[in-house]
């Protein structure tokens, strides 16, 4: 495949330049202690993948663990070094309000304790960074962003693709009008899920792929698209005869349409494996395959019957690193909140509502 030089060197710089505006900002809390973060919830991905990062933050690091598992406060204690006096269960959990080295919580728990636990943690006087989906419903997030107002504190989603620079190029590109008018877009999410977990006990999860895998593609079409939709329309497919769905669903496919007639077709799967999106207009298209994952992003464009893969210099941060410190940089330094409560009860209210269609056979209408 041929490359074209120049071109590739203009994508690459308007990618270094949206990395280095969104990204890496300049270091306004320098001079002040880091922030310290108390870590709600010792599951895989709060050890494996948020915990070891932290030690890179330029603006915050770990200082209090919250488990309901003794052994588990026992090993990431001894791990990273947290006292005793730092280790909390969920029953004494209200007693950080009195450890003044936590600063910001992070909520790293099954999507039905999110709300209850950003609650205490805002009425415990600390700012709040809260895992996708933002809860189970429209009124457990609107409780929740109540609960961070009356406290006066910060209330965060963890939206790491906001933070990521293959995602945030994208979006610039799009902006830009490198794909000339936007038409389509379609973003595809799913993986095989394993039998035997929280995220298959509706209880615990709030419901199935769509509520775990399908908010990466509705909320990168809606950061893709630049704007809210104004109608959804869903179908959903599940074997009830698998007995991982015995409370929730497999697949659902949905499409909404935007003000501009971008329509975007979505997918949400535990049966299949899906991790990419893509813009097409009227000039030519940007995808990405992987889009989300935590490593490994690939791009290509196509404009002018040319398809190039777009490689973007290593940031100084990556998405892990950037969303964690953001937090920590907003409350220390007072620049505006990314990925706030607000972005979360947006994707819930389309959910909701996706749902809703799947459910009555119908398209929904969004005021």
């Amino acid at each position: 495949m041929k490359i074209m030089g120049t071109r590739r060197d203009v994508l690459g710089t308007i990618g270094a330049g949206l990395v280095t505006s969104a990204i890496g900002l300049p270091a306004c809390a320098q001079g002040k202690r880091k922030l310290g973060y108390a870590i709600v919830g010792l599951g895989s991905y709060a050890t494996n993948q948020i915990m070891p990062r932290i030690k890179d933050c330029e603006f915050a690091e770990l200082k209090a663990l919250v488990s309901g598992t003794p052994a588990k406060l026992e090993k990431f204690g001894a791990q990273y070094g947290i006292p005793k006096t730092h280790w909390y269960d969920y029953k004494n959990y209200d007693r950080i309000k009195d450890n003044p080295d936590i600063d910001l919580v992070y909520v790293v728990l099954p999507n039905s304790m999110h709300a209850e636990y950003a609650i205490r943690a805002s009425q415990a006087g600390k700012h709040v960074l809260c895992e996708k989906p933002m809860a189970t419903s429209v009124a457990e997030c609107e409780a929740m962003i109540a609960a961070a107002k009356k406290a006066n504190r910060k209330l965060m989603i963890g939206y790491r693709c906001h933070f990521e620079q293959y995602n945030l190029h994208a979006v610039e590109l799009v902006k830009s009008g490198f794909v000339g008018r936007p038409t389509l877009i379609t973003s595809e999410h799913g993986f095989y899920a394993q039998p035997n977990q929280w995220r298959l006990d509706r209880p615990y999860s709030g419901g199935g792929s769509m509520m775990d895998i399908g908010i990466y593609s509705l909320n990168a079409a809606r950061y893709l698209a630049g704007e809210e939709p104004v109608a959804v329309s869903a179908m959903e497919y599940t074997d009830r005869s698998d007995p991982r769905f015995k409370t929730v669903e497999d697949r659902i496919d949905w499409q909404m349409r935007f003000p501009s007639g971008v329509i975007a077709n979505c997918v949400s799967s535990y049966s299949s494996n899906h991790n990419a999106f893509r813009v097409t207009g009227t000039k030519g298209w940007v995808g990405m395959e992987p889009a989300t994952n935590y490593t490994g992003h690939q791009m290509w464009t196509r404009q002018g019957g040319t398809t190039e893969q777009v490689t973007l210099p290593t940031p100084a941060k990556n998405q892990f690193v950037a969303q964690l410190d953001h937090l920590a940089e907003v409350v220390q330094a007072g620049i505006p909140l990314r990925a706030s409560g607000e972005e979360g009860l947006r994707d819930m209210r389309l959910i909701e509502a996706i749902y809703r269609s799947a459910r009555e056979g119908r398209t929904i209408k969004l005021a």
